[in-house]
């Protein structure tokens, strides 16, 4: 950031207007990516007018290419184009704040009260509610990605390695996308599927559009040494803060573990958080034990109530862990740790992907290949959110889902004797009100909550 009196990107937006424009979105980001985009959209570009629509697309576009939650960068992207590096960190600080304070306080209310009635019958109506969201997932995804029958095989394909042989989520990325490389310059047509959207200027001169064109941001030139400083930097603050934890507490710690894993997740979240969460859910209940299998659930319905970014359920999940294993520690003191070191693994990477490559994304962007892998591996995607909303739904919806393994192959057979009628009775209603009627996220989740407290405390539930 310029010193006051000299020409810089510190003049163009003044802080003042910077700080209220970006804590509003914060606090306004509710939806998912879909309505936080919206919300960036109408302020940035139709109320401020900081950026015209092919900047803010081609902000986007970049976005999208990234590991981690899309609607985050994008905010982080803007603060840095106008008020360098300082400003990237106090916009998606500003961004993650709102909901880290909802989700800590949800939590704390989550591990000290849930055996009460109250807690209890609102999660019996969140759960089937978020069940019916990621089904909507499903739609929204295959319906941007699942254009022609190679991208439709590819979705099958992932499905089945993760639903039925459990392969890894970060594999399924990594052969998706290394198959999108390969086929997009071997059949471009089949694999090119989400293209980056153009747009002319319309009205006035944007803001930083017309600073970009004078010169006068100078920090978004590409320059190589200032890309290798800015790497080393975000790399040691990154890993540093793992590598001590594990040289002083030892590798068997929860608060190691959660670093770790939730350092891998922050690299293979592409396609937004609902991709990650099938690895997330089942490693946290299934591995490490952090959670039981209807919490997850219960984390998410937090999340898609609460403003910012829903991979911020990765909070949930490292308080719960922590809370059931805090060592030396008070369960709460532990828990809030966790918490405070989940965030910090999750968004430091957002961090580094944005102040490393956003000088370069003009080059990116004119590169096909990069587009059929981001196609490739959203179609993908598509697959492991089915294996998401199926797995939720098996351990919603029955009280014992029937896992069996046959060799190396995984099924399941639910016993219909264990069947939760009314948890299936509040999801026929949810989906009629989101896939149906189109009722508003938060007014729908509202809606089952209260119908779950009154079928819980009415001993149907």
């Amino acid at each position: 950031m310029t010193s006051p009196g000299t020409t810089g990107s510190s003049e163009i937006i003044p802080w003042p207007e910077a700080l209220r424009t970006f804590a509003h979105i914060g606090l306004n980001s509710f939806g998912g990516p879909a309505g936080q985009i919206a919300v960036m959209h109408r302020v940035l570009v139709e109320e401020k007018k900081w950026l015209s629509e092919s900047r803010f697309l081609h902000a986007l576009n970049y976005c999208m290419l990234l590991p981690g939650p899309e609607a985050m960068q994008l905010v982080t992207y803007v603060g840095w184009l106008g008020h360098r590096t300082l400003g990237g960190l106090v916009a998606g600080a500003l961004f993650v704040l709102p909901g880290f304070v909802s989700i800590l306080a949800l939590s704390i209310l989550y591990a000290e009260l849930q055996d009460t009635s109250f807690v209890q019958g609102l999660f019996f109506g969140i759960k089937p509610a978020v069940l019916v969201l990621v089904i909507e997932a499903v739609l929204r995804i295959g319906k941007k990605a699942l254009k022609n029958g190679t991208m439709v095989a590819i979705a099958l394909a992932a499905f089945v390695a993760i639903f039925f042989f459990e392969a890894p989520f970060p594999l399924i990325v990594l052969a998706a996308g290394a198959i999108g490389l390969a086929g997009g310059r071997l059949r471009p047509e089949r694999f090119v599927v989400i293209r980056g959207k153009e747009a002319g200027d319309e009205g006035a001169e944007a803001v930083l559009d017309g600073a970009l064109a004078r010169g006068e941001l100078e920090h978004t030139r590409p320059d190589g040494a200032r890309t290798v400083r800015t790497l080393a930097l975000w790399l040691v603050l990154w890993i540093g803060p793992i590598a001590l934890l594990w040289a002083m507490l030892g590798r068997e710690n929860v608060f190691v573990q959660q670093a770790v894993f939730f350092s891998k997740a922050a690299v293979v979240t592409f396609g937004g958080a609902y991709s990650v969460l099938s690895y997330i859910a089942q490693r946290a209940v299934e591995v490490y034990g952090w959670l039981r299998p209807g919490e997850m659930l219960d984390g998410l319905g937090m999340c898609e109530s609460t403003p910012g970014p829903l991979i911020q359920v990765v909070q949930f999940v490292g308080f719960l862990g922590a809370h059931r294993e805090p060592g030396a520690l008070s369960p709460l003191g532990a828990a809030f740790l966790a918490s405070l070191l989940v965030t910090w693994v999750t968004y430091v990477p957002c961090f580094l992907w944005i102040f490393v490559g956003a000088p370069y994304i003009e080059v990116l962007r004119k590169k096909p290949a990069l587009s059929a892998a981001l196609s490739t591996i959203t179609a993908a995607v598509v697959g492991v959110v089915l294996n998401l909303g199926i797995w939720f739904a098996l351990h919603t919806l029955f009280a014992d889902p029937g896992e069996r393994h046959l060799g190396r192959l995984r099924v399941y057979v639910p016993d219909l004797g264990t069947a939760n009628l009314a948890g299936l009775a509040i999801a026929l209603v949810a989906a009629a009100l989101l896939l149906r009627f189109h009722v508003g996220m938060l007014k729908s989740l509202g809606i089952c909550a209260l119908l779950g407290m009154v079928l819980f405390w009415s001993g149907l539930g």
